[in-house]
């Protein structure tokens, strides 16, 4: 007669299915973003380490050679120097009208070129045109056809009886002539936000809006203004940006004159450089990094708060 062997107790490890061990279930989960590594390298040795350092020679008298920390000094200088301050108030100025109108004018020419009209996609493209070609070709260009003497703009007027101003040397047209040239640069990759926006809206509210006796106007400010905020809160912090940041166009178009009368931030940190007031010049940097985080951070919360809301 067979008898029964005593149970074994021993203690054994059964592999339960889909459970790993701890470790090897933590290395896993750290895996992908060893490939982050080398990407956030870049960035920090390229974004990270300048910024910082920027902050430090902000307050020294800089050379290639030797550094002196003089507090305070260069921040005074900036803000006191009329020149300096000049460039400032032309950045603010610059900044927001760009802004405000890429905004309007994109979202009427978005309305326009998602309406039913005859050479819709021919518009399109020429409306997107100017967004391809280079700021610097833009510049040169603008700069000819606004010569007060042999360009074409005032040629044309003068047909007219009309003479035509120094778009470019009258300190008080030199700034907003730049600011036309680039409204008519960028318009059309607002326009093209706008039209991802308004094609996105579903049809079904027109038609009921139709129905109830509501107009145009009304559709327009109760329908598409409303549903089009993602796309106007993209355009506004990308033009606004942009437009504190500008430096090309500026550049080439009038150096910053005449004078300064068109100087911004980013051209009086370039001439600072090419004087060799390093300290300086970079103190206008650090400058022009808080203004635009000071104005784009809490504008950002306050449209995505709004947006949220609706």
């Amino acid at each position: 007669m067979a008898t029964l062997a005593p149970p074994d107790t021993t203690e054994t490890l059964v592999a339960v299915p889909g459970k790993r061990p701890p470790r090897r279930k933590y290395a896993n989960r750290l895996y992908p973003h060893w490939f982050l590594l080398p990407g956030a390298a870049i960035f920090f040795v390229l974004f990270i380490a300048p910024t910082f350092a920027s902050f430090y020679y902000a307050f020294t008298r800089w050379t290639l050679f030797e550094v002196e920390f003089i507090g305070f000094d260069n921040f005074v200088t900036f803000f006191t120097d009329p020149q300096l301050s000049k460039g400032f108030t032309n950045t603010l100025i610059f900044g927001t009208l760009t802004s405000g109108l890429k905004v309007v004018l994109g979202l009427l020419i978005g309305v326009l070129l998602t309406s039913d009209i005859s050479a819709r996609g021919y518009l399109r493209a020429v409306v997107f045109f100017p967004v391809l070609v280079s700021t610097v070709g833009v510049g040169i260009t603008f700069q000819a056809l606004m010569d007060p003497y042999d360009g074409v703009i005032n040629k044309t007027l003068a047909l007219f009886g009309i003479d035509g101003p120094g778009w470019l040397t009258d300190p008080s047209l030199a700034l907003y002539s730049i600011i036309g040239v680039d409204v008519w640069r960028g318009v059309g990759l607002a326009a093209l936000i706008y039209m991802a926006g308004l094609v996105a809206i579903p049809q079904e509210y027109y038609e009921a809006a139709k129905v109830d006796g509501a107009n145009g106007w009304h559709r327009f400010w109760g329908i598409t203004l409303p549903l089009v905020r993602p796309a106007t809160t993209t355009v506004i912090i990308l033009s606004l940006i942009g437009g504190l940041r500008e430096f090309q166009l500026i550049w080439v178009m009038t150096g910053g004159g005449p004078g300064f009368a068109s100087d911004v931030l980013a051209s009086v940190i370039y001439k600072q450089y090419a004087y060799g007031f390093f300290g300086l010049s970079t103190a206008g940097n650090v400058v022009l990094f808080v203004v635009v985080s000071a104005i784009i951070l809490p504008l950002f919360w306050w449209l995505n708060r709004k947006q949220t809301e609706l």
